[in-house]
């Protein structure tokens, strides 16, 4: 960090340390990394108190200390073993507000059970199950990362994670009102209103106080964190209300562990044959609560990773990171702590304020660890309303963007309504409902399935871009007044079908029905764009394969067309005998080729075209054209040749009369096609109006036979034959003006 850097002021000595540059750069590392990871561990320590507090509260007052000894032993024990077992990154560790909540309505939930094995049992055997489902989710979350699913689950259904944690949000908010109140006792939140006569007026304004301060504490003080903003200030109201003689308006503190809140040795007592064989009875209980745990810790994890990457930072395997995280997780368990997670708030602490290497996270466990040994005796005098204001905020600003971004657009008025969104935002409504309602576990399970058949039943609806017919779109071959005449009514036998996103076999099924509608309209040629297509599966190919069979057998003929270098393409190909083409401007120029077969006698061999079939010269007599032809120059090419290039200086005008020619725009590595020319056209005017040089290329796409007017033969017939002139000049203007009008409505096509 060098001089002109702006520095933290959290600590003025530390700050004023962090001015003096040391002699030796890997001094200035250490110090940095230090400075992050005490900091860092000043904000994680009362987020891993209250976390820990919260999965307990079900147990009462006795277990808070034991509870806020837990989420300090996920927060120290999770970061050493993950920094041990490879962590490269400024990453911290401790409780995460989602997996919290899960496992605090899960004891309660073990606690109520009715199940043989669990229906009566003690507190410590109830919460020896509980690190018995964590250490189980611990293994479960490595195995995601060892079978490398974790590139699967970073597609799992938003809304329900969005459900989870927005009742996990709520639900801490909630049970803190007890301790905000100032209650002597854990009292439930639904029954906290009701004893509001025994409430403590001034544990209400110590809260207030304190919640105001985090909230706001960004304005005052910007370089310190929030949370220690809001504890510094909440703790000194409580105290100096005290030190006034207001203790009985005030209330109580964490408190010391009582002697009867026995908490279980996981690491010991898990494998003694009594408690090893009931936890085995509730087999199903465990199995399925540890494997809820596992999915909710890998989303959320990948989730935070996502959220702490910034650009430059290198890209992490998340495969790597689940093992990591989920064998840190059985040794938090086996250790006594609660299930661990990224912090993002202390990871971004952690690098605001020095941190850059592995040093910083195990200072700060090793801080986070050496207060289970020397400051937990002076957490127990920690303000219980101080720690449940600070959970508080923590809580408010954990609820899910997206939920209130769709909320507000759902409920709002003049703004138009999203059927999916509205279907999303209800099952996140549904997951949350079920969280408390029905069981933890079977929500999880109940969500993704239902997100799931969700996302099934949208596959299965048609995956239909656009559908039209080609009675006014054109292709950009150019063509003589005749052929483009006989195409506005030969047009609407071709008809256009693009596609989109994932081609299933509910989805395919729902194409061939609508293609078997279309064509009971009379129809020549069928082209389906499939550029846009993303996957295909074997029904899928196979339903394309019988669609093909089925036109076959009408005499109709299909064209399909293939983004190349894809996947979806390279599987599309796999179809046999189809005509494939690159873009869907060549496929209509083929398919009105074969329409206007139906007309026109095709030339084999081609045929030069008269210079009286011109159709720039059929206003001229046959004397006029016999003067036109000595100004004008006969020019043949073989494919492949270059008529002009652009940005080359424009003289002259060229008339087709036998083979094509296409226009291009040169860009990047390749060109874009603007037009083909066919006999009876004409290509280069702006030669003749403009004199400007040429805008696009013109290469030869066969054997080409042209008539070239240049501009000073141009000159001289306006001089000689200035009615024959004007005539050219008419025709080019009506030209140009087709060309215009037929741009225009190919445009008013897309964009309907």
């Amino acid at each position: 960090m060098s001089e002109s850097s702006p520095l933290p002021a959290a600590i003025p000595d530390l700050a004023d340390r962090l001015k003096r540059e040391p002699a030796r750069p890997w001094l200035r590392r250490v110090r940095d990394d230090l400075a992050g990871g005490f900091v860092s561990a000043a904000v994680a320590l009362p987020l891993a108190l209250g976390f820990g507090m919260f999965v307990f509260v079900t147990l009462g007052d006795a277990y808070f200390p034991r509870g806020a000894l837990a989420g300090l032993v996920a927060a120290s024990v999770g970061g050493i073993v993950c920094v041990l077992l490879g962590e490269r990154t400024v990453t911290v560790y401790a409780p995460r507000i989602t997996t919290t909540f899960f496992l605090g309505v899960l004891l309660y939930s073990l606690a109520h059970s009715q199940e043989a094995a669990l229906r009566g049992a003690p507190a410590q055997f109830t919460l020896l199950v509980l690190f018995a489902i964590m250490m189980l989710a611990g293994l479960f979350q490595a195995l995601f990362g060892v079978l490398r699913l974790g590139t699967l689950i970073k597609f799992a259904p938003h809304p329900v994670m969005a459900g989870f944690q927005n009742m996990a949000a709520l639900l801490l908010f909630l049970v803190q009102l007890g301790n905000v109140l100032g209650y002597e006792h854990v009292v439930p939140f639904t029954r906290a209103l009701g004893e509001i006569e025994t409430a403590k007026p001034l544990s209400i304004a110590v809260a207030a106080v304190t919640f105001a301060s985090m909230w706001n504490a960004r304005r005052i003080v910007p370089r310190i964190p929030p949370l220690l903003v809001g504890l510094a200030i909440g703790v000194a109201v409580y105290y100096g209300l005290k030190f006034l003689g207001l203790s009985a308006a005030l209330g109580p503190t964490i408190g010391v562990p009582s002697a009867g809140a026995v908490v279980p040795a996981p690491h010991a007592e898990l494998m003694q044959a009594d408690n090893l064989g009931r936890i085995v009875a509730a087999g199903p209980t465990v199995i399925f609560g540890a494997l809820a745990l596992a999915i909710i810790s890998a989303i959320d994890a990948m989730l935070c990773a996502r959220l702490l990457w910034r650009p430059g930072d290198r890209r992490g395997d998340s495969n790597r990171m689940l093992v990591r995280l989920g064998l840190a997780n059985v040794a938090v368990a086996a250790a006594g702590g609660i299930t661990s997670g990224i912090n993002i708030g202390a990871s971004t602490t952690n690098r605001a304020f020095g941190g850059h290497s592995r040093l910083s996270v195990v200072f700060n466990a090793t801080l986070l660890l050496g207060a289970i040994f020397v400051i937990m005796p002076v957490v127990a005098y920690l303000p219980r309303a101080v720690l449940s204001a600070l959970i508080m905020v923590v809580a408010v600003q954990h609820f899910d963007p997206w939920s209130r971004q769709a909320a507000s657009r759902l409920f709002k008025k003049g703004i138009a309504r999203n059927r999916a969104l509205a279907i999303d935002f209800g099952v996140a409504l549904l997951v949350s409902v079920l969280c408390v309602t029905v069981d933890i576990v079977l929500a999880v399970f109940l969500g993704l399935a239902l997100a799931v058949s969700l996302f099934l039943l949208r596959m299965s609806r048609s995956n239909l871009r656009r559908l039209y017919r080609c009675g006014t779109l054109r292709s950009r071959k150019a063509r003589t007044a005749e052929q483009m005449k006989a195409l506005e009514g030969l047009g609407t036998q071709i008809l256009v079908i693009e596609l989109q996103s994932a081609l299933f076999f509910g989805s395919a099924e729902r194409l061939a029905q609508i293609i078997e509608a279309e064509t009971a309209q009379p129809t020549r040629v069928l082209i389906l764009d499939l550029r846009r297509v993303t996957e295909i599966d074997s029904t899928g190919m196979r339903i394309l394969g019988e669609i093909d069979a089925e036109l076959s057998r009408r005499d109709i003929a299909l064209i399909l067309v293939l983004r190349v270098g894809t996947e979806a393409g390279a599987r599309l190909s796999e179809l046999p005998g189809r005509r494939r083409l690159p873009d869907l401007d060549r496929a209509i120029e083929q398919a009105e080729d074969g329409v206007l077969g139906t007309v026109f006698p095709s030339d084999d061999p081609p045929r030069e075209l008269p210079l009286e079939d011109m159709s720039l010269l059929r206003d001229l007599t046959a004397d006029q054209v016999a003067r036109l032809i000595p100004l004008l120059q006969r020019r043949e090419w073989v494919a492949g040749n270059t008529i002009f290039e652009q940005g080359d200086p424009g003289k002259y005008l060229f008339f087709v009369t036998r083979g094509r020619a296409s226009a291009r725009l040169q860009s990047g590595g390749g060109g874009i096609r603007l037009a083909t020319f066919a006999p009876g056209t004409v290509f280069g005017e702006l030669a003749l109006l403009d004199g400007r040089p040429r805008s696009a290329t013109v290469t030869a796409d066969d054997a080409l036979t042209t008539y070239a007017l240049s501009d000073e033969g141009f000159r001289a017939l306006q001089a000689r034959e200035p009615e024959v002139a004007i005539k050219i000049l008419s025709a080019l203007g009506g030209e140009l003006s087709h060309r215009l009008r037929q741009a225009n409505m190919t445009i008013h096509q897309l964009e309907a």
